[in-house]
């Protein structure tokens, strides 16, 4: 392809893309602003027409969801018309957790505290009290936006780690309706920054929100819903380097359609002579408690977090890359046996 005509294609390919985030942003904001002029129960019909609409013309999220749900909970499971309504129920709680998430920018402290009940904070007053702050652990399920607006309107300090979307200006309008609410956002990238800004945190004795349940890029190979997929290692190692608590916080909607914040009791973490043996132990730990979890409330799970069969972690490919080509079997186990100092090092980079 002549050299002009790739340019003319890069330049349309990035003027599509900023357009679908100028879009998402005028929505975003357009949506807040008038929220607070209709009423609440006008916004929750048309949430779930939205939604029903969205179920219809996103097929290909649909049918992830539901292949997801087969292979973890297939054997539980069995009729295929529960499993699509179970995956339809878990796509409405998404978009009435979209609906919370905006709809919270004009509450009062009064009301945040109202909307949401609190259950087990005496777990979290204990763990603040030993001054090294506190790991939140959660997942994508029910109204997880929920957790830092209802512990900030409490008075908590709190901050939560997140993958920032690529386009700068959609991230900073949403970090600003964060710190609306008294969120302070830790940007997942570049992993140097958001580790020196979780420690910064975690020193300051605040709750930093981690949400652990995306299994697709991992470092550590865990159980979970049957199958075995790669987790993230950052949890673990941050639990076990800086003697942070770890608290389990669920938002999820009880069948009186009210949100409880459920703090569950502190996780401790698995000690071992060597630190790989650690993480792993303690990350395997975590995972269970997300399971329990999410087979507690299957439907208010996004069911997306899990790998596609035949996919490996993107931190796998980087090992395949790294590999030299051509080398034996005995020296690509060399390779992967590391000295103590270069797996410290792979620690620090690898955090998330």
């Amino acid at each position: 392809m002549p050299p002009r005509r790739k340019r003319k294609r890069s330049r349309l390919a990035q003027f599509r893309y900023a357009s679908r985030y100028r879009v998402g942003e005028y929505a975003v904001r357009g949506f807040i602003a008038v929220s607070p002029l209709i009423p609440y129960g006008l916004l929750l019909r048309f949430t779930n027409l939205f939604a029903w609409v969205a179920f219809g013309v996103l097929r290909t999220y649909r049918t992830r969801m539901e292949e997801n749900l087969v292979a973890a909970l297939g054997e539980e499971i069995r009729a295929p018309n529960e499993r699509k309504a179970l995956v339809w129920r878990a796509w409405k709680n998404f978009a009435r957790g979209v609906l919370d998430t905006t709809a919270v920018m004009h509450f009062s402290r009064e009301k945040i505290l109202a909307t949401v009940a609190v259950e087990g904070e005496e777990h979290l007053e204990r763990a603040l009290g030993k001054g090294r702050g506190v790991l939140a652990l959660s997942a994508h399920l029910g109204s997880f936006t929920m957790i830092g607006a209802r512990l900030a309107a409490g008075g908590f300090p709190f901050s939560v780690v997140v993958k920032q979307p690529r386009d700068r200006r959609f991230a900073r309008l949403i970090d600003a309706y964060r710190a609306q609410l008294g969120i302070h956002t830790i940007s997942a990238k570049p992993r140097r920054e958001a580790v020196r800004g979780i420690l910064k945190a975690l020193r300051q004795n605040k709750i930093v929100l981690v949400i652990a349940d995306e299994f697709k890029s991992g470092d550590v190979m865990v159980d979970f819903l049957g199958g075995r997929y790669p987790a993230p290692r950052g949890p673990a190692t941050l639990a076990l380097r800086t003697g942070a608590v770890t608290l389990p916080m669920f938002a999820t909607r009880r069948a009186d359609d009210s949100l409880v914040l459920t703090i569950g009791n502190a996780i401790e973490p698995v000690e071992r002579p060597e630190l790989e043996d650690s993480v792993t132990a303690t990350t395997a730990v975590y995972t269970s408690c997300l399971e329990a979890a999410i087979r507690r409330y299957p439907d208010q799970w996004n069911w997306l977090g899990l790998p596609r069969d035949g996919k490996v972690s993107r931190a796998e490919m980087a090992r395949r890359k790294a590999a030299p080509h051509g080398a034996s079997k005995r020296g690509r186990g060399s390779a992967q046996a590391k000295s103590p100092s270069e797996s410290a090092a792979a620690h620090n980079k690898e955090v998330f």
